[in-house]
């Protein structure tokens, strides 16, 4: 479990395929990591399978099922990514309840510079009238984030504030990228027992 809270950004080293599996190996930014730790990569849950002997770099595999839901196949060798290491309970909660299983993603569709802050508008491949509130919590590329507002069952817009912005790859996005969202867990949740009693 994660809290949305970027720690850092890192590059991919090496990216190749086994069958239908995607094996990424990254720059590593972190000291001590381990063989089955849990790191969120852009939003993405993923276990550490492999630590280069000098731990410079180290490697995760995706499934296919998990290159279907998210934007991992896009990715490039030397791109930039978002690392959260998962939670350790004793300490504080600064964003909110995020588990690394993504919903789906949207494209970015326009970027507002603010003078001081951005605003990124977001289109989806789901609907999110039923997943999403103004002033709710969301997660895009790992990073917890607040709902401004959402115009439409697919259209939605974040503020950013200069300092995610610049400690997180939301930088080098632009125009028609496309990125992974996770719906707040608790919101889904209530979503389905409605689902449920209204059967």
């Amino acid at each position: 479990m994660f809290t949305g809270i970027v720690e850092c950004v890192t590059k991919v080293h090496d990216i190749c395929y086994d069958k239908n599996n995607m094996h990424i190996t990254l720059n590593n930014p972190f000291y001590g990591i381990k063989i089955n730790q849990s790191i969120s990569h852009n939003g993405i849950c993923l276990t550490v399978a492999n630590i280069n002997i000098n731990e410079k770099t180290y490697s995760v595999i995706a499934s296919e099922e998990t290159l279907l839901c998210t934007n991992l196949k896009l990715l490039k060798i030397k791109d930039e990514v978002n690392l959260e290491r998962s939670l350790i309970i004793h300490k504080r909660l600064d964003g909110h309840i995020v588990q690394g299983h993504i919903d789906t993603t949207a494209k970015i569709v326009k970027i507002k510079n603010r003078n001081g802050s951005w605003l990124f508008f977001f289109e989806t491949r789901k609907k999110i009238t039923s997943l999403v509130v103004e002033k709710g919590s969301i997660a895009i590329n790992g990073i917890s984030l607040t709902i401004i507002k959402f115009f439409n069952e697919y259209l939605f817009h974040v503020s950013i504030i200069p300092y995610t912005y610049e400690k997180t790859n939301l930088k080098l996005l632009r125009i028609g990228n496309i990125v992974n969202i996770e719906f707040d867990v608790i919101g889904k949740y209530i979503n389905n027992y409605v689902k449920n009693i209204k059967k």
